[in-house]
């Protein structure tokens, strides 16, 4: 170790700068892409070689770079998209360091051909990692720039021998590529490996061309499974797609966010759809969503990272509560027959069926050889009134032992939408027009557990007890909201030993914990007395509940641990409540479920995340049976 301080050579200040940036062929590729975007480019052509270890290829129709400027491109701390502090201070380029062309040549050979206009003439500059000297020549090229790559970590082998193999460091590039490609929608992007075509996206600005570019990297299953939102309020806008809880992941390798147009990664982002989805995503799945947020680049901070995967808001809790507050309603109001029929286009499932033998009407039994079985337990507005007397009946059990109201009975007027939901006009055998709902009529139940319901579509499938156990679920959260947290004193107070920090903080933060129902005092530097608790939460063990509230406020500033608690409580007692398996519902018991099945709020899942129904289309049982074929 030298004793005497002196100054690092550029070549190695270059290649320590490079393990900031350069940590394998992806970072490459993601720092090129992200210039040819700032230059304007609308077109994009990658080419690598084995995997991009041997060689990586950008093309461009951007705005070039002018010969004079071209040697200084290669130069640390170099670039034209900031002048002064103010412009860090408010970046809307994806690059601005200055330190992405400089890196990646001090560790490979890099050349850079560039032209600024449609003459075909061209300059370009060239350098190697050992000697960092940039050379300049005329070359032939058209307007834009290309930037090739070749031997990454020729000259620091201790680096390259870290890297994986070929398959393992194409799916990063691959991965980069579809990243960046959600960014920008109107940029068409190419990807050849080792000569052979991988994609090919084609620019497009309308919803549809999005829908079809979301549909080719995530999957047309994601596409037939998301939510499209658009929410705008206080200067901030989130918008795009967010997949229904029945499509979570085992991992989280479905989640792009994007903010301003940059991919980021994000602990408040996180948080924020962790808990929009809290009570309707299975345990240990991952939810999927593309989504992009709109703010002003003063308002968030790309700076932090010299990778610029991390931001930093300046104000995070309200970025956390609009993200949260969007997403949560967006699932919430989600309703059976709300799907948009523009998916189905863009996914082009499964064809049409040819038969032009079917009637107009929803008829069960078809076949040849068979008569149609008429819609006698369809409900008509005679004895619609009875179904809902008969549904009270299901509630009834669960309501004696509680505090809960009764819920009101849905559906009416048979003819008219449920809760805004869209229904589907239907004519049956005698050619009289009549609404039928999204979830259709019950026509049987199978094995105590599971009703059997046909709309237009084809068959409904419910899973009768998730399903009951959901509508309570969310009548009891109602209550209670509306009734306030009820609590009471503990006739010994619980005392705590905690830190003073987390004691200065209680005192800072307690109108935290007495709007949730307690009631603590602050008895000594590091002493805390628990003298109220909400009345659901007695018995539970409040010291650690406690510890766990001030852990969250000192890390994150907010707490939502208590109303977790107490919806867990709420959902264990719907759960005992609700219609158990085995038990026989009559046709207007199976129907009213299915009418408050529509009207209610996450209704697609029980309270553990499990989907509550399914539909089955005519056209697949067809296919089970070969019709038309």
């Amino acid at each position: 170790m030298h004793e005497r301080i002196q100054q690092l050579s550029p070549r190695l200040a270059n290649q320590i700068a490079a393990g900031e940036v350069v940590e394998r062929p992806a970072s490459v590729v993601k720092e090129l892409l992200e210039n040819s975007l700032d230059a304007g480019a609308t077109r994009l052509e990658v080419d690598i070689d084995n995997g991009g270890i041997k060689r990586m290829k950008v093309r461009d129709n951007g705005k070039g770079i002018e010969r004079e400027d071209l040697p200084m491109a290669l130069a640390r701390h170099a670039t034209s998209k900031i002048h002064a502090l103010e412009d860090l201070e408010a970046v809307a380029t994806l690059g601005f360091r200055g330190e992405a062309l400089a890196s990646i040549s001090s560790v490979a050979r890099l050349a850079l051909t560039s032209s600024r206009d449609e003459s075909g003439k061209g300059w370009q500059v060239s350098a190697e990692g050992r000697d960092m000297q940039a050379q300049l020549a005329p070359a032939a090229h058209p307007r834009g720039t290309t930037v090739d790559v070749r031997d990454l970590f020729f000259n620091t082998p201790a680096r390259r021998k870290f890297l994986r193999t070929e398959k393992t460091e194409f799916n990063r590039v691959d991965d980069t590529i579809k990243r960046l490609a959600l960014s920008r929608f109107d940029v068409s992007i190419s990807l050849r490996h080792n000569g052979k075509g991988v994609h090919n996206l084609r620019a497009g600005s309308g919803r549809v061309e999005m829908e079809r570019r979301v549909a080719q990297i995530c999957g047309p299953a994601f596409m037939q499974n998301a939510l499209h939102i658009d929410v705008e309020r206080s200067g901030l806008r989130l918008w795009g797609w967010v997949a229904e809880p029945a499509f979570s992941r085992s991992q989280a390798d479905l989640q792009f966010f994007y903010v301003n147009g940059r991919a980021i990664r994000d602990k408040v982002v996180s948080h924020a759809v962790r808990r929009a989805f809290a009570d309707v995503l299975y345990h240990g799945r991952h939810p999927a969503f593309v989504l992009y947020l709109e703010l002003d680049p003063a308002s968030v901070d790309v700076n932090v990272h010299p990778t610029k995967h991390e931001v930093r808001f300046r104000d995070g809790r309200l970025v956390h509560d609009f993200l949260f507050g969007s997403l949560h309603r967006a699932l919430a109001d989600v309703r059976p027959g709300q799907k948009e029929e523009t998916v189905e286009e863009v996914v082009a499932e499964a064809a049409q069926p040819t038969d032009t033998g079917r009637a107009s009407g929803i008829q069960v039994g078809e076949f040849a050889g068979q008569q149609k079985m008429p819609l006698s337990s369809k409900p008509s507005p005679a004895n619609l009134q009875q179904q809902m007397n008969a549904y009270g009946t299901l509630h009834r059990p669960y309501q004696e032992n509680s505090a809960v109201a009764e819920p009101v009975a849905v559906g009416t007027e048979p003819t008219t939408s449920v809760a805004g939901v869209a229904t589907l006009s239907v004519a049956d055998e005698t050619g009289s027009g009549e609404e039928v709902p999204p979830l259709g009529f019950a026509i049987a139940q199978l094995h105590g557990i599971y009703i059997l319901a046909q709309n237009e579509q084809g068959m409904i499938v419910v899973d009768m007890h998730a399903a009951h156990e959901r509508i309570v679920y969310e009548h009891m959260k109602t209550a209670h909201a509306a009734g306030g947290i009820q609590a009471q004193p503990l006739l010994v107070p619980v005392s705590l030993a905690v830190s003073q920090r987390e004691a200065d903080c209680f005192e800072e933060r307690s109108e935290v914990f007495t709007s949730l129902g307690f009631v603590l005092q602050r008895a000594g530097p590091e002493t805390l007395l628990v003298r109220q608790v909400p009345t659901m939460l007695h018995g539970a063990e409040v010291e650690q509940l406690v510890r766990d509230v001030l852990s969250d406020l000192l890390g994150q500033g907010d707490s939502e641990r208590i109303g977790e608690r107490i919806n867990e409580i709420l959902g264990t007692m719907a759960c005992h409540g609700s219609v158990r398996a085995n038990r026989r519902l009559t046709l207007p018991e199976m129907n009213a479920l299915l009418r408050d099945m529509e009207r209610t709020e996450r209704s697609g899942q029980c309270n553990h995340g499990r989907p509550t129904w399914t539909q089955v289309k005519l056209a697949d049982m067809d296919k089970w049976f070969m019709r038309g074929q």
